[in-house]
């Protein structure tokens, strides 16, 4: 039986959840030495109700995976963590998450935190979570990897390693923290470009390979600023380019002396946004 002192809801009568945010780190006010470093997935976050025995994402949208993929999910502890399909995979996560069936056997529910034991500190948190996956044994569910960081060459390090290998940066977790809802300097993002959501609003025509389709899709920012971006689109993202309105992620390294991206990159159509958000300056680390 949960302990009432540990124990905590953050679901609303709408279905909405209340989750922890993270604000971007700035190194020069947050010394990093001894906090938990993960790596930042590029997923789909999901909030497992566990009385509901259901996911639903952060304003309340329910995704229905197949059964069998949530076998071995506490009953008694909601959970929260990312739908992911892999480093890179993005948008067939979205694709999966939308519509698939059989295909949800490709991506994995990665478990960060337990909110239910939320004003227990975050180590006691882990505990749990560990001691669930040994015994429950969940074949599609895995807890999210933490390493302690010995020093900011830690952190630096790590960015480098995951950004290699394809992964989208890090997240930081100050040591005792408890699970707070909405955002929190207790929880950092790292990572060293800028992302941001834009309104489609055309489809200019393919050439040379791409005709018949879709070659770029004309986007809107937030502030009124219109770019192009093709780069990142797969086959099928050109064949059924998204909707006029649709909301897409972006990512860039910088923006130009107008505003616009620079050398923007399609990342995939967004889920549970109905107006898009600029890059945030203060969330790109540069590795030193």
């Amino acid at each position: 039986m949960t302990n009432p002192k540990s124990s905590m809801s953050i679901m609303k009568g709408n279905n909405s959840v209340d989750v922890l945010l993270a604000h971007p780190w700035k190194p020069d006010e947050t010394d990093p030495t001894g906090w938990w470093i993960s790596e930042k997935l590029d997923g789909v976050r999901a909030f497992w109700n566990s009385k509901r025995g259901k996911f639903y994402s952060r304003n309340g949208n329910e995704f229905v995976p197949p059964s069998w993929f949530s076998k071995g999910l506490p009953r008694d502890k909601d959970l929260d963590g990312e739908l992911f399909g892999g480093r890179g995979k993005f948008q067939s996560t979205i694709s999966i998450v939308k519509a698939g069936v059989e295909e949800w056997k490709n991506i994995t529910y990665e478990i960060f935190d337990v909110p239910t034991l939320g004003l227990l500190p975050f180590e006691d948190r882990m505990k749990y979570l560990k001691k669930m996956i040994a015994e429950n044994k969940p074949q599609y569910a895995k807890l999210v990897k933490q390493k302690s960081a010995n020093s900011e060459r830690d952190v630096y390090d790590e960015l480098e390693r995951v950004e290699k290998l394809g992964g989208e940066g890090l997240m930081i977790r100050k040591p005792g923290s408890l699970y707070e809802m909405g955002r929190s300097k207790t929880l950092l993002k790292i990572k060293t470009f800028y992302d941001g959501e834009a309104v489609v609003i055309g489809h200019e025509p393919g050439k040379g390979k791409y005709l018949r389709q879709c070659g770029s899709l004309l986007c809107r920012m937030a502030s009124g600023k219109e770019f192009k971006v093709g780069s990142g689109m797969n086959d099928n993202d050109r064949i059924n380019p998204p909707s006029i309105g649709s909301i897409i992620i972006y990512k860039c390294q910088e923006l130009s002396n107008s505003g616009s991206p620079r050398f923007p990159i399609y990342l995939g159509v967004a889920l549970d946004k109905d107006k898009p958000t600029d890059p945030d300056f203060k969330q790109k680390v540069k590795i030193k």
